[in-house]
């Protein structure tokens, strides 16, 4: 990698983390994984400890997410899953969370290559219970990945990652929120990645910025006998 490269991924970050100590900016650790069961499913598992403030003492959120991914092409995959969602107030010494959502959720996801910059298309619809009550929501993201030093994001890349996802309700209040999101990743091995990023949060009553933290760890969940089986199958 180049040293001009470097010199602007170590600006980035240190000016991010000295601008974002201040009290109205929030963090979020975040880990995501897709584990293989065959050659067309998996598992999505993930969990994303959101704090309102830096302080990781200061939790706001706590998501656990899994599904069944169906990878019906290489470039192309559907999800059902759930999702349990705990909200906190920050302020308060109550270790439980004020409110529980159950959240059942379907997916598109399709992804393509124009140049080095790989596109990835999100569409998800979830179904919303909240205590007592009940929402739909549509949810679109556009990420681009942009490799730094390398054509193409593999082992030992570095990259950028934009992104920008609009959330819409059923009902009454029909734009929910907008999230902008920018940051670098690296590729330590064909199933690791790392990314730290800036998350700017639009709703219609708030205005918030969140340093993001995530790990992506994907697995083969696979026995070498079932592998071998299956190749022959296929």
């Amino acid at each position: 990698m180049s040293q001009k490269i470097k010199n602007c991924i170590s600006i980035f970050i240190f000016g991010s983390l000295l601008g974002f100590s201040q009290q109205d900016t929030g963090n979020w650790l975040m880990y995501f994984g897709t584990n293989k069961i065959s050659e067309k499913l998996s598992i999505h598992s993930e969990a994303q400890y959101r704090n309102y403030t830096i302080s990781p003492t200061n939790i706001e959120q706590l998501l656990l997410r899994t599904g069944l991914n169906y990878h019906f092409k290489p470039n192309a995959s559907t999800t059902i899953g759930y999702a349990h969602i705990g909200n906190h107030d920050y302020k308060s010494d109550r270790k439980s969370p004020e409110t529980e959502e159950h959240r059942i959720w379907q997916q598109l996801l399709t992804t393509n290559n124009i140049g080095r910059v790989k596109f990835e298309h999100r569409y998800r619809l979830e179904e919303r219970f909240i205590e007592k009550d009940f929402k739909m929501r549509f949810r679109y993201r556009l990420m681009l990945f942009f490799p730094l030093n390398r054509p193409k994001v593999e082992t030992g890349t570095m990259y950028l990652g934009v992104y920008d996802e609009i959330f819409v309700n059923d009902k009454r209040d029909f734009f929910d929120r907008n999230r902008l999101y920018g940051g670098i990743g690296y590729q330590y091995a064909d199933n690791l990645h790392f990314q730290v990023g800036i998350l700017r949060q639009e709703t219609q009553t708030e205005s918030k910025t969140f340093l993001q933290f995530g790990m992506i760890l994907n697995t083969d969940l696979r026995t070498d006998k079932t592998k071998d089986l299956q190749k022959k199958l296929n």
